[in-house]
């Protein structure tokens, strides 16, 4: 079993947790707010200010609640940052806000990234040696198993490094969700600024307010100057095409999500060998690919402040990545091979141990390593005399 087959048996938890999450924060918002529990709000009904969800009989609100001290601090933090662009932007910039709080979050993720990175290249980098052992242990699939194994314990390799910061990317995207759905678009947000009775950040938010379309006024000034003037707290959409007669909207702040997002996983991936051409290599490298492309499809449901939040995320990820596996596999780029991404040595680069040197051909039997287990393989391979019936009547004659 390669590290690979393990990933592949743990996609169907990470599939149950992501489901988990996606109906905590369709079903049960920490906001108060209409439609926080993920049914139409109605146009008659007075919108409520946002507040931390309280525990209830179903489990959708046991999840919101235990949702809530993170959504909380989230929101805290992103006011306080809100707060220090006052300094320069009167109404406050919430997409500088939504930038700073990515960075303060992954900040203490680096360490966490870091060991996912090393992993994932060390992986790629001791791939020519498992290819090695499952030829020298053709058809023996526990002992291709122990010696990957050891190979990988040899190396540092942690067989679940590469999930771990997939389990926290995910509840963090969908904290943030609800942060922006919820907390940027509520007309009153004090509440949940409040700790123990202890406000933070003296925000005094306007009365209740609707606009011409019937929806409250939010106290935060959700408009980012810089990007155009989108609102962060809803979709935006440039344009819309129409795919088997559904509209879909288009926006230029996911196309550039999803540039970032291939372009970054050209960074991971190893540089494709033409001369040996393996299939399930270029079916790997064409998911990776094309999966961020979905993103784009999201523009008119997602709000454009969650796009800030993977926009930045995604270049810190990059940043990361050139610092210890350089460029990858990003060139050649539609023909372009430059010479600094050739001669590029990166930062920190990734080391692993020499291969051990065998002179056993490929596909030959495997010779036990102890003269124990020689000895019990020659024991093994000698066949017990049967004495028939008719030998024992010989003996009598």
């Amino acid at each position: 079993m390669t590290l690979r087959d393990l990933r592949s048996r743990a996609l169907p938890l990470l599939l149950l947790g992501l489901v988990i999450l996606v109906i905590a924060a369709c079903a049960a918002a920490p906001g108060g707010s209409p439609g926080a529990s993920g049914a139409p709000a109605s146009p008659t009904a007075t919108p409520g200010p946002l507040q931390p969800a309280q525990p209830g009989a179903d489990p959708f609100s046991t999840l919101a609640w235990l949702f809530t001290p993170i959504f909380q601090t989230i929101f805290i933090v992103l006011v306080g940052f809100y707060q220090l662009t006052t300094l320069w932007a009167p109404l406050g910039d919430i997409g500088i806000a939504i930038v700073l709080v990515t960075i303060a979050i992954r900040i203490p993720l680096i360490p966490l990234f870091r060991r996912q990175t090393v992993s994932m290249r060390q992986t790629q980098l001791l791939a020519p040696q498992v290819k090695d052992i499952q030829r020298r242990y053709k058809g023996d699939r526990q002992k291709i198993f122990e010696e990957t194994q050891a190979l990988y314990r040899a190396n540092g390799i942690s067989q679940f490094s590469g999930c771990l910061p997939l389990l926290l990317q995910l509840p963090l995207l969908f904290v943030m969700y609800q942060v922006i759905r919820e907390g940027l678009t509520s007309y009153d947000i004090t509440p949940m600024l409040t700790v123990a009775g202890h406000q933070f950040f003296n925000i005094t938010c306007p009365p209740l307010t609707l606009d011409a379309n019937g929806v409250p006024i939010p106290c935060l000034n959700t408009i980012v100057p810089w990007l155009g003037g989108i609102d962060a707290g809803k979709p935006h959409v440039n344009f819309t095409v129409t795919v088997l007669g559904i509209g879909i909207g288009i926006s230029f702040i996911a196309l550039i999500s999803a540039v970032l997002q291939v372009f970054q996983s050209r960074m991971t991936l190893p540089p494709l060998d033409p001369a040996s051409p393996d299939p399930n290599a270029r079916i790997q490298r064409q998911t990776m690919l094309l999966l961020p492309l979905i993103f784009i499809f999201y523009a008119n449901i997602l709000p454009s402040g969650l796009y800030i939040y993977y926009i930045t995320s995604t270049f810190i990820s990059i940043i990361q990545q050139y610092l210890i596996v350089g460029w990858g596999s990003t060139f050649p780029l539609f023909g372009w091979d430059p010479a600094f991404a050739r001669s590029h040595t990166p930062r920190f680069p990734v080391a692993t141990t020499a291969p051990p040197s065998s002179t056993r051909p490929a596909g030959a039997p495997a010779r036990p390593a102890t003269a124990q287990e020689r000895a019990a393989n020659a024991a093994a391979t000698v066949r017990p005399r049967e004495r028939g019936r008719q030998g024992r009547r010989g003996r009598r004659r």
